[in-house]
């Protein structure tokens, strides 16, 4: 199955890492997790067939990434799922679209140093256009405006940059209310917290309060617009764990090879 050609399957799985700021506690969670958990690695099989498999998955951990898949899955029915729900009836779209817009936009510094770190001049000077449209024509980010003189969103971040380098990305790991993830990502996503001003938001004019609506609604804005994704693919899927993995690793690896592959002029199609 090729996850590149549906922008849903591609939803499904961001709905794993709907909260971006958890991500900066990934490496070191993983790293506890494997400290701690040693015993339940799974052993390379001796088949070569079941072997070719095994280092295809790249999960050496998988059942205690099952295990926390699973209390992932059991806090999402018994909670994440039910505020979702309400979140979805309580704010109105256009809101919620804001919401979205405003996690996105203040992410765009991030994107920025990363397409840069990644040798990508055209790719930086769309995110630099977009931070610098939104956070004042678009009010801050509410509004997308950037979008609609031409420079779409696009997806960048440390872990693709390192990807990029070809630093490998370790065994897969799957830690609860980050998602899929592994070490190269987790190191990752941890500087691009450093990279992303919100972060660095001072105490007092309210400003502290802005912060923690803006990780709070961002939150709840990822699981809410995700529930369709994930309750179609437990529908769906003889094996979601499974599906999840192989898609997330598609998708990282597709969005490496497309920052590797973007070799556009660093001039503005519109100056030529």
């Amino acid at each position: 199955m090729d996850f590149r050609q549906d922008e849903n399957e591609i939803r499904e799985t961001r709905s794993y890492r709907v909260s971006r700021r958890g991500r900066a506690l990934a490496g070191a969670l993983a790293l506890l997790t494997l400290g701690a958990c040693g015993s339940l690695r799974n052993p390379p099989p001796k088949d070569p067939d079941d072997l070719a498999d095994y280092k295809a998955a790249n999960d050496p951990y998988e059942p205690v990434n099952r295990k926390m898949y699973n209390l992932q899955m059991w806090a999402y029915h018994k909670v994440l799922r039910p505020v979702g729900k309400a979140w979805i009836w309580a704010i109105p779209k256009p809101v919620r679209h804001s919401i979205a817009n405003v996690n996105e936009t203040w992410r765009e510094p991030a994107v920025f140093f990363s397409d840069v770190g990644a040798g990508k001049p055209r790719r930086a000077g769309d995110a630099f256009m977009r931070f610098a449209i939104n956070m004042s024509a678009g009010v801050a980010g509410f509004f997308d405006v950037a979008g609609l003189v031409g420079y779409k969103q696009h997806e960048t971040d440390p872990g693709l940059t390192l990807g990029t380098w070809g630093v490998a990305g370790g065994p897969y790991l799957f830690v609860p209310f980050v998602g899929p993830t592994n070490i190269r990502d987790g190191v990752g996503y941890g500087i691009s917290q450093g990279l992303t001003p919100i972060n660095y938001v001072p105490r007092g004019y309210d400003l502290l309060t802005f912060n923690w609506a803006y990780n709070v609604a961002g939150t709840m804005e990822g699981y809410a617009s995700s529930i369709d994704q994930i309750d179609h693919l437990e529908q769906d899927s003889l094996d979601p764990y499974s599906y999840i993995r192989s898609a997330w690793q598609q998708n990282r690896q597709s969005q490496i090879d497309t920052i590797k592959s973007d070799d556009r002029a660093t001039v503005p199609d519109w100056y030529n």
